[in-house]
């Protein structure tokens, strides 16, 4: 399972919220690369950036911490956060962008994010299927969509998607332990006959300890994106790198 460390951007700066509340902001480091480059050291080798103002402002605008971060380490990193338009994508990839996250989009406009999934195929677009209350919640967050979590990830994966990234809002910077029951649902759901291949998900949200990256992997995830649990020191980079 890949250890995907995440860094959220508000103003250039490394934050982390609590539920996704744009209030609870605390600032863990005014220098993005400066921690990209301790996960680095550490032996990871991905990175889940988030354009937090982008995702508010509803286009791409941290994308020089983008272009920072790829240009002065090694990390395959993937970018999301306001990206609505071609023109927000091709200057997350021309940035330096491995992979993007869609979520607001996928719901609001299929057309676009579908021909995104089209033109540059399932290795380099995720779909981001971030639940409140098993629901998709879109613009950052800050509203519900009617999309029930499982018919619309199964739905994309009918169009060829690959990669999921999923957040439990409810879990999301609470340190309380990720929603391993919604995990083992997707997993179960999207993973029968019907489709090419089982999705390869990416559980996000509520992780607390070693304990909880090791649980994640027994259930078959892909990939765990870990955010405050290193940034309150719950789990150490030392630790990521034996897991690794």
């Amino acid at each position: 399972m890949r250890i995907i460390p995440a860094i959220d951007i508000i103003e250039g700066k490394c934050v982390r919220l609590t539920k996704g509340d744009y209030n609870t902001k605390k600032i863990y480091n005014e220098n993005p690369l400066e921690v990209a480059k301790a996960f680095e050291a550490s032996g990871i080798e991905y990175l889940h950036l988030v354009d937090l103002d982008g995702a508010k402002a509803k286009h791409i605008v941290n994308y020089k911490v983008l272009e920072l971060l790829a240009s002065k380490t090694k990390l395959k990193i993937d970018f999301g956060g306001g990206l609505k338009s071609n023109e927000d994508l091709n200057i997350a990839f021309n940035s330096g962008a491995k992979q993007i996250t869609g979520g607001s989009i996928a719901v609001n406009d299929r057309k676009t994010f579908e021909g995104w999934l089209e033109k540059y195929g399932p290795q380099k677009i995720i779909l981001g299927a971030d639940s409140n209350d098993g629901k998709i919640a879109i613009n950052g967050w800050q509203d519900n969509s009617k999309e029930e979590v499982i018919s619309f990830i199964k739905g994309y994966q009918r169009k060829g998607m690959k990669y999921v990234i999923c957040t439990d809002i409810s879990k999301d910077g609470m340190l309380e332990g990720p929603s391993i029951d919604l995990y083992k649902t997707i997993i179960d759901k999207c993973s029968n006959d019907s489709f090419r291949q089982s999705i390869k998900l990416i559980a996000s949200g509520g992780v607390s300890g070693i304990c909880d990256v090791e649980e994640l992997k027994e259930i078959g995830c892909e990939g765990v994106i870990i955010g405050k649990a290193i940034y309150e020191n719950r789990i150490s980079l030392k630790e990521l790198e034996q897991f690794i």
